[in-house]
């Protein structure tokens, strides 16, 4: 078996209303997602966080070092990749692109060996997850802090246990936004998200204000550049730290945790270096003691990608009756997430079952696809020549 071809997809959804958080607004979904095909038919799925557009280019890029490949030899096509981008991009969009690949590869070798993912990278520790909310974002209104209660009383409602709101559009807004939601969930875990938008003298006064309002965890509070900031907020704070989404396959997160910086790390799979590098890094975690909640922001495909990731992680420590495990669910307008993948997600009594279907355990609707796909924007790659 041997890999034939590779196509890329751009999908992008205007929103029906704009929200923001500390950093900048979003008005659409743009993303990039890729197929591969083998020449006896087998097909992969993956995708890549970041800027749709350049992870398309880095993926064509790439793709020459893998048409005629055999698709299982994945972890051996991931380092070629990795060595043949080393010079020029040891960090950012095209790690994404590396990982999108990394992902598809996985997904055809689950479906050749008639296995879930979650079995080929080591076997299933879960059977389960708990999906928290990501949302409460902010949007231009009188009445923000009553909306966001209500948004967050409706997670509790649809049975979340758990909620991740934003921070960071200053610190007396935080602490008003932060008393409103607490008061409207009661003792629902909570976590904040500050997308980095701190000096270290901000987060830690708004830490320190947060902190009898139960947080479960604060998340990028300050610049990912800053690791020494990250130790220290973390030594004068009792709220657990979090982060790691703007880092880079093992050797930053290396960074990370040999700084102490992080009480929870947060690779996401579709950017850091797919599942391959994902399971190392994790490895690198469980030596530090620190324990993992991916970030997943993006379409099915990546949020069964983190299912699986999760399902074969080891409870940091072990014990006799582990904790549950957290996955992010994003619930902000998301049209591509809710028609590109099949089946749909399910939460029951609070949790979301691990797939035991080859391969991802996804199959893609090719009706949404196609909806979904900026005109023009696909490509198949074979060999050095686009088609």
């Amino acid at each position: 078996m041997k890999i034939a071809q590779v196509e890329t997809y751009i999908l992008s959804h205007h929103l029906n209303g704009s929200f923001f958080f500390s950093q900048w607004s979003y008005s659409e979904r743009r993303i990039c997602i890729v197929k591969i095909t083998t020449d006896d038919g087998l097909v992969g799925w993956g995708e890549g966080y970041g800027p749709a557009d350049i992870i398309q280019s880095g993926i064509k890029h790439l793709t020459p070092n893998l048409i005629g490949k055999n698709p299982i030899q994945n972890e051996t096509l991931w380092f070629d990749l990795y060595r043949k981008s080393l010079d020029f991009a040891r960090r950012g969009v095209l790690t994404a692109s590396i990982s999108a690949l990394d992902i598809a590869l996985w997904d055809i070798k689950g479906k050749y060996l008639n296995l879930p993912v979650s079995v080929l990278l080591g076997g299933q520790l879960r059977k389960r997850v708990v999906p928290y909310a990501t949302g409460l974002y902010f949007s231009k209104e009188n009445c923000l802090p009553k909306r966001l209660a209500e948004e967050a009383r409706d997670y509790v409602k649809q049975g979340f246990r758990a909620i991740k709101m934003k921070v960071g559009l200053s610190i007396e807004k935080d602490i008003q936004h932060i008393k409103h939601v607490r008061n409207a969930i009661g003792d629902t875990p909570l976590m904040i998200d500050a997308n980095h938008a701190y000096s270290l003298r901000e987060a830690l006064q708004l830490a320190k204000m947060a902190e009898p309002y139960n947080i479960s965890w604060f998340e990028e509070p300050v610049s990912p550049e800053y690791y020494h900031q990250y130790k220290q907020l973390r030594e004068k704070t009792s709220i657990p730290i979090a982060g790691g989404e703007c880092e880079y396959l093992r050797f930053g997160f290396y960074e990370l945790l040999k700084n102490n910086c992080l009480d929870i790390l947060q690779l996401d799979i579709c950017a850091s270096g797919g599942l391959t590098e994902a399971k190392r890094i994790a490895t690198l975690a469980s030596t530090f003691g620190v324990e993992i909640v991916p970030h997943t922001w993006g379409t099915g495909i990546a949020f069964h990608a983190a299912l699986h990731f999760i399902a074969n992680l080891e409870p940091t420590p072990g014990r006799l009756y582990p904790p549950d495990f957290y996955i992010e669910y994003d619930r902000t307008e998301n049209a591509i997430r809710e028609q590109l993948t099949r089946p749909s997600l399910l939460m029951e009594n609070g949790y979301i079952n691990i797939p035991q279907s080859p391969g991802l355990g996804i199959e893609v609707n090719e009706k949404a696809l196609h909806e979904f796909r900026v005109t023009h924007t696909s490509k198949v790659y074979k060999g050095s020549k686009q088609i």
